[in-house]
């Protein structure tokens, strides 16, 4: 029981005066309430009513009842920018019951499962963005016009251009308790990745959608678009967000993918884990790579600066970055394929669904791959018997509907939403006459 008098004490001596309540639809798109601390019982209590249909894919038509966004009080995360604010994300009910049009919920649940097993799933994420200007035609161009290199990573002079705007954000990061530690300009030009410490997954998840909250409101603060989209520039490196993920024990808080005799300082368990990521990886792309935009990223055309660093095969093997799933260091695994326009809360449910099923039925992941997978000969390819992501959404969508395991872990009805939803915007993307076949078809038929 919530002691409501402490709770309201404890925010008038934070200096807190108001609450922004929120969570997340299907897209990963944040939506709030902004309430006065003074109204905190009423917050607990009954939740911040919202009219479902109006906040995005939550499963509601205008004649239903709202939602109640139910806050959870150990999320709390007072804007740095704005210290009398602070943010709480919340689980969505309808009628007093968890609605499983939730994304939050729908991670908690399968957190519960590996729960039951005495298992802690951990995660860190590395997500990358672009800062951009809009141009006065409604594109898009890039923040810094200095930043021109062929080969831009790393680049310490347009790292300094743009000192203010990271160093202000990891500040934000460090005053919150993240442990922000790696921060850079990455392979594209005007792109940017800060990283902060693992944690568990529903923390991980809360804190990636108020870090893309937190970058994009600095951004307009200085007259920016900070932009997670997968591929905005047809040119440049997309945006990805590698999950680094792991299993601990419940009760002693040990790694249990970390063995130290393992040449890769892997466990048998986290083999078994990336069996199952293999075994999945064709469906639950699908949630992890959400956008038609998504796969112009997962190709083998280089971009400008050389390589997409975006896998296009389900393949494993050390310290490569070439595959889809890379062994960074001992105890954890890193799946490349998710890109920065995920859902946090999704991503994380269908990670972690996949490599329990590939625990639970001990899933050999094959033989791990050292080589160039952007070289490989498709001879090479397929006689080791590579696999190759899907290519669009709608493939992708297709192979989530044959895989009931990811489908079980989104739930069945929310699946069947998710499907129609992203078809939906597959057809409204297919049906849609873009410039570039203007520009080739226009003067030849």
């Amino acid at each position: 029981m919530v002691n409501i008098d402490l709770v309201k004490q404890s925010l008038e001596e934070k200096g807190i005066e108001f609450l922004l309540a929120s969570f997340v639809e299907m897209n990963g798109a944040s939506k709030a309430k902004l309430v006065p601390v003074t109204h905190i019982e009423d917050l607990i209590n009954d939740g911040a009513g919202f009219a479902g249909y109006a906040a995005g894919e939550m499963g509601l038509g205008p004649h239903d009842a709202d939602i109640a966004g139910m806050p959870d009080l150990d999320s709390l995360t007072v804007l740095p920018w704005r210290p009398n604010i602070a943010w709480l994300a919340g689980n969505i009910q309808v009628d007093g019951k968890s609605w499983g049009y939730c994304p939050r919920s729908i991670l908690m649940r399968m957190r519960e499962k590996a729960a039951e097993q005495g298992f802690v799933y951990k995660h860190g994420v590395e997500p990358e963005f672009f800062l951009v200007k809009r141009t006065e035609h409604g594109g898009i161009e890039l923040a810094d016009p200095l930043d021109t290199l062929p080969k831009p990573c790393y680049d310490q002079r347009t790292l300094s251009r743009n000192l203010d705007f990271l160093t202000t954000i990891i500040k934000y990061m460090q005053t919150l308790g993240w442990g922000p530690y790696a921060n850079d300009h990455e392979d594209a030009n005007c792109q940017f990745e800060i990283n902060w410490e693992f944690d568990e997954c529903l923390t991980t998840a809360d804190r990636h959608t108020f870090f893309k909250y937190m970058v994009r409101t600095k951004a307009e603060q200085d007259g920016l678009t900070a932009t997670f989209m997968a591929k905005p520039f047809s040119h440049q490196t997309g945006n990805g967000a590698h999950f680094h993920m792991s299993l601990w024990d419940q009760e002693t808080d040990t790694n249990l993918f970390y063995d130290a005799d393992d040449p890769s300082g892997l466990s048998k368990m986290a083999y078994h884990w990336i069996g199952g990521l293999k075994a999945h990886a064709k469906a639950y792309i699908a949630v992890t790579a959400p956008s038609v935009n998504s796969y112009k990223r997962l190709v083998t055309g280089a971009p400008q600066s050389g390589a997409t660093w975006a896998p296009v095969y389900i393949s494993y093997g050390g310290n490569n970055r070439t595959q889809m799933i890379r062994l960074p260091g001992p105890g954890r695994v890193e799946d490349r394929s998710i890109d920065g326009s995920c859902n946090p809360y999704l991503a994380a449910a269908v990670t972690l669904a996949a490599g329990l099923d590939g625990i639970n039925r001990e899933l050999e992941p094959g033989d791990p791959n050292f080589a160039n997978m952007y070289e490989m000969p498709m001879k090479t390819i397929r006689e080791r018997g590579i696999e190759r992501l899907p290519a669009t959404l709608n493939d992708a969508l297709n192979e989530l509907e044959k895989d009931d395991v990811v489908l079980d872990a989104l739930g069945q009805e929310y699946a069947g939403a998710y499907i129609r939803a992203k078809r939906e915007e597959w057809n409204d993307y297919h049906n849609s006459v873009s410039q570039w076949e203007v520009d080739h078809y226009l003067n030849i038929h």
